[in-house]
């Protein structure tokens, strides 16, 4: 019976062991996907940095684009009041429908800009949601296995103390 005991003892203490050991192993793995999520958190936050300076870009140059639209207008108002030649008239036409798709084409550049980015951001916030969804997991399992080799021990503490009493 004592022998018995003995191995009881000594297969409880490796099991013991062996469940502190993963418990280590799981609250390491909890503080990479904690690691994970903080990095995930940060690069969501400097998406969100990049985007709010994009749409601040194409604010910008919508702006710029309707001062020289309103230049144009003026220009060609003033052009007639002078009364310049046919000619000059169609040259600074021509110039600013050039300006004009010039700002277009930049419009255009700085939304698909603003597109990419956002869809960083969903990326981002998507990459955000998996990983606390793994760190609560993580820490349910943390939770259990803990749970576990509490029952352990006091599995361990009652026959200690069967064995004493005998």
């Amino acid at each position: 019976a004592a022998d018995e005991s003995e191995r009881m003892r000594k297969v409880l203490e490796n099991r013991s062991l062996s469940d502190e050991e993963r418990m280590d192993a799981l609250e390491n793995q909890l503080k990479e996907a904690r690691f994970l999520a903080e990095e995930a958190d940060r690069k969501y936050d400097e998406v969100a940095r990049k985007l709010a300076m994009v749409e601040a870009d194409l604010e910008r140059a919508e702006e710029r684009a309707e001062t020289g639209e309103s230049k144009i207008v003026e220009l060609e108002e003033e052009l007639r009041v002078v009364g310049n030649n046919l000619k000059s008239l169609e040259v600074s036409e021509e110039k600013a429908n050039q300006r004009e798709e010039a700002y277009k084409e930049q419009i255009k550049t700085l939304t698909n800009k603003l597109k990419a980015a956002e869809a960083r951001a969903e990326f981002a916030e998507r990459s955000v949601q998996k990983l606390q969804k793994e760190v609560d997991r993580l820490e349910d399992d943390l939770v259990a296995e803990k749970d576990k080799n509490r029952m352990l021990q006091a599995d361990m503490e009652a026959t200690l103390q069967d064995i004493q009493n005998m």
